[in-house]
């Protein structure tokens, strides 16, 4: 009899207790847009992942697994047609009525132009402001230049740094307005994409909307300490130059006022000729660059080549978490880990 009671009074509390509803069907294209909503959905549902594992949305060819996913989903994240070019016409083709957001035009971003060059450093390094109106340093007087809200980018393009081979691919890394995509490097872009996800999902699930504030505030706190942490991680090494396999930290140079001298290739789908290599060697002796960061997906011999006869170290840099494992903890891991890699790289540099 007494176990019968028991029975029943458990049965009461958990009938009584709040239990959260199934969350909707969400599939998210990349890796650090995948983190984003993750965090948002803890406790409601997990998110679907299209580009998994260390592949790179710049090369990516769909799978059939892929397109059951998005005909099946009731929202789907992704940055944009200018970096995931691969999910442009299968969006436009999707017949199950989801709802597509395309979270490089949330409101609140700051959005920086494409840089055309690869070689985009000035000689001279300046020490010129980094407020809200200023040129930016390691870019010279005709620089990109910052202003409040929607920034203002004027970019001198070097035309002897450019060749043939550089400008054979167009679309990826930037959208049809010329704008850098990899925007999520740079937290309080994070931020605006996180608020964007919850808002679309509490409008997609409102039985759930209060566990998708709940998460959003938390995400927001941990943004603050990572944004803390990374700005005294990177303080001692801000002055140094160093370059990068292609020019994705665009924003994260802007944020933490690092000082990227150029990148080898403009778009890592193409691999950069003799020419470019050449002159990438030259720059890094010129600006006594101290190191040269390779990235997981692609080629690091290139990396030997332009560093060989020159006191530049190298590392490895990882903008999109190839190497990392998905889930919302991954989009704190890989900002730490770009914070952590150059610290060290540029630390042990002469």
């Amino acid at each position: 009899m007494k176990s019968t009671s028991a029975l029943l009074f458990a049965s009461t509390i958990l009938l009584s207790s709040p239990v959260a509803a199934a969350g909707p069907n969400v599939v998210a294209s990349i890796k650090p847009v995948h983190s984003l909503v993750a965090s948002i959905m803890q406790g409601v549902g997990e998110p679907s992942l299209i580009v998994e594992g260390a592949a790179s949305p710049h090369t990516y060819n769909m799978k059939p697994s892929n397109a059951a996913a998005l005909q099946a989903a009731k929202v789907v994240f992704w940055v944009g047609p200018g970096l995931e070019a691969f999910l442009d016409k299968p969006l436009d083709a999707l017949s199950g009525g989801a709802k597509v957001v395309e979270l490089g035009e949330a409101p609140g971003l700051e959005k920086l132009k494409f840089r055309e060059g690869g070689a985009f450093e000035a000689d001279d390094h300046g020490d010129e402001g980094h407020g809200e109106a200023h040129t930016d340093a390691g870019h010279g007087e005709e620089g990109h230049k910052h202003t409040e809200g929607e920034a203002e980018h004027d970019h001198a393009a070097a035309p002897e740094a450019a060749t043939a081979d550089d400008h054979a691919h167009e679309g990826h890394d930037h959208d049809h307005d010329g704008f850098d995509m990899h925007m999520w490097l740079d937290p309080q872009n994070a931020r605006a994409m996180a608020a964007e996800i919850e808002k679309t999902l509490t409008e997609a699930d409102p039985d759930n909307a209060a566990a998708y504030k709940a998460n959003l505030d938390k995400f927001n706190q941990r943004l603050d300490s990572l944004d803390k942490s990374l700005t005294t991680t990177l303080a001692p090494v801000k002055d140094k130059p160093f370059i990068v396999f292609h020019d994705a930290y665009q924003y994260f140079e802007h944020r933490y006022q690092v000082r990227v001298a150029g990148s080898i290739t403009v778009s890592p789908e193409v691999l950069p000729g003799a020419e470019r290599l050449s002159q990438i060697h030259a720059k890094i002796k010129e600006l006594g660059a101290t190191c040269v960061f390779a990235e997981p997906q692609f080629e690091p011999k290139l990396i030997n080549v332009v560093i060989e006869g020159t006191p530049a170290k190298s590392g490895t840099l990882d903008p999109e978490a190839a190497t990392l494992d998905a889930g919302p903890d991954l989009y704190f891991q890989l900002m730490e880990n770009i914070g952590t890699s150059l610290k060290t790289c540029l630390a042990s540099a002469s």
